[in-house]
């Protein structure tokens, strides 16, 4: 991390985990253990929760966001959400391409994007997700995969709107593996992402933008992790359904 030039920002990322009733518990018995923290605390909960998790982070310094939204602001699209109803609920932020939507419901590089410019055009901030396989990995293209993801999911986003925006690296072969990257892995990738920003944006614009890690970051490898210059946070998975576990990964982030 490197807070003099841009926020750490920890995000949980709850998947399709707990009912209203259980997020409400959640999220208050997290409240006090992360309201001191010197990081950004965010926490993606499905569409469902989202009424009883802004209810229960009012006035608290933890923002809520959901894990996705269609690129349409109405229509015919059964069972899709759009960036103008989560606005409406008083939603912050949303996960775009997550490796999840990716490789079990279609989502693709363009979707990514169109779905990316329909989030920031509602004034949402955005969470971006990029990564590779482990064969991908394997046969050594990872920072060129990379690189095209980041390049496609920003094609039409405007330096101004780029504020609104984090990319999350996540190697989709260290999701809910149990398998993480080395910290050294991660900045180097992270780096490559700030880079390839660079390249369209401009150094400063570069410097500026947080980049997440998001593979298996847990209570145990957050600080390793974070200590790497690039990454400049977490997109948490399993580790933000526990209170506990979740308020040390914050702590982590707030040094």
């Amino acid at each position: 991390m490197n807070k003099q030039l841009r926020n750490a920002v920890i995000a949980g990322n709850w998947k399709m985990n707990k009912t209203p009733e259980e997020t409400t518990a959640l999220i208050n018995e997290m409240k006090p253990l992360v309201k001191d923290a010197d990081c950004g605390v965010v926490l993606c909960v499905p569409f469902v929760d989202l009424d009883a998790a802004l209810k229960a982070a009012a006035g608290s310094n933890i923002k809520i966001g959901a894990q996705n939204c269609h690129f349409e602001p109405s229509g015919a699209f059964t069972g899709e959400v759009s960036a103008p109803m989560l606005k409406a609920m008083g939603v912050e932020y949303v996960i775009i391409g997550h490796s999840e939507r990716r490789t079990y419901f279609g989502e693709t590089d363009v979707t990514v994007n169109k779905r990316t410019l329909a989030a920031l055009e509602n004034g949402l901030k955005v969470i971006v997700c990029v990564g590779e396989y482990l064969e991908q990995r394997e046969q050594g293209i990872t920072e060129e995969l990379v690189a095209m993801q980041t390049k496609i999911a920003l094609n039409g986003v405007s330096a101004e709107q780029l504020k609104n925006i984090i990319i999350a690296y996540e190697p989709v072969w260290a999701i809910g593996t149990g398998k993480t990257a080395t910290a050294e892995q991660a900045g180097e990738v992270c780096g490559v992402i700030r880079k390839t920003v660079g390249k369209l944006y401009g150094e400063d614009a570069a410097k500026a933008l947080t980049v997440q890690y998001g593979g298996s970051m847990n209570a145990k490898n957050a600080e390793e992790l974070l200590a790497q210059e690039d990454v400049d946070g977490g997109l948490i998975g399993g580790a933000s359904l526990k209170a506990q576990d979740f308020s040390v990964i914050v702590k982590a982030a707030s040094k």
